[in-house]
């Protein structure tokens, strides 16, 4: 197969991924997509105490790509807002309000940074840095396979520490912000065991037949 055609096989995702763990063992992954083929979109990823997978996701259209990239136990739709600000994010989706506040640029976060964003963004940097993320953040990888048959990549741009966390769901407090352990189970891999707001690119490679599918489903919506 030719590259043009692996290329217009592949969707990208431009934007942050958050992931906080709670005193209360619920683990949360925010993701606030500004650049995506549907638009700015935001979704949330929860493994709760028992290991009950939740995808909170705003449209049938998100939930059905996410729901076919990652697994869940259940897929809820529900109006998912997220507010970003330069010392805490705001996200309300469904049962979920969640403030987490952020803390200064850290070292990696400065090295990522210096990477040319064009080098950062192409798959073949992020096989580079699979295995050096593998060894210094154990469960984070930035390739792999993922649900029906896709590829995904992710290369980070960006990283800060989150210092706190403000969540309740159905209005119950889930605790203190604590590390993200166990490591989630949505995907190839976690997120970072430190909770923490990291700058991202996505991109997932589609089997031809899901390529198909999927812009079906795009011109339906």
């Amino acid at each position: 197969m030719s590259g043009a055609a692996r290329r217009d096989r592949r969707l990208r995702f431009d934007g942050w991924i958050a992931g906080a763990g709670t005193a209360s063992g619920t683990r949360l992954v925010v993701g606030y997509w500004p650049r995506s083929p549907w638009g700015p979109f935001a979704d949330v990823m929860v493994e709760a105490t028992d290991g009950r997978r939740e995808l909170l996701a705003p449209t049938a259209q998100v939930a059905d790509f996410v729901a076919g990239t990652y697994s869940f136990d259940t897929v809820t739709h529900c109006p998912v807002t997220v507010e970003p600000g330069p010392a805490a994010w705001r996200v309300s989706a469904g049962p979920l309000r969640l403030r987490l506040t952020t803390g200064r640029r850290d070292p990696l976060g400065h090295l990522l940074r210096a990477v040319p964003r064009r080098v950062a963004a192409a798959p073949a940097w992020a096989a580079v840095c699979d295995l050096p993320a593998r060894l210094l953040m154990p469960g984070v990888r930035t390739r792999g396979s993922a649900g029906g048959g896709r590829r995904e990549w992710y290369a980070a741009l960006d990283h800060r520490p989150l210092t706190a966390v403000d969540a309740t769901w159905d209005g119950a407090d889930l605790g203190a912000l604590r590390p993200v352990d166990p490591p989630v189970r949505f995907g190839f891999g976690s997120v970072p065991r430190g909770p923490s707001l990291t700058r991202v690119v996505s991109t997932v490679e589609l089997p031809a037949a899901d390529l198909a599918r999927t812009q079906n489903l795009n011109r339906s919506t």
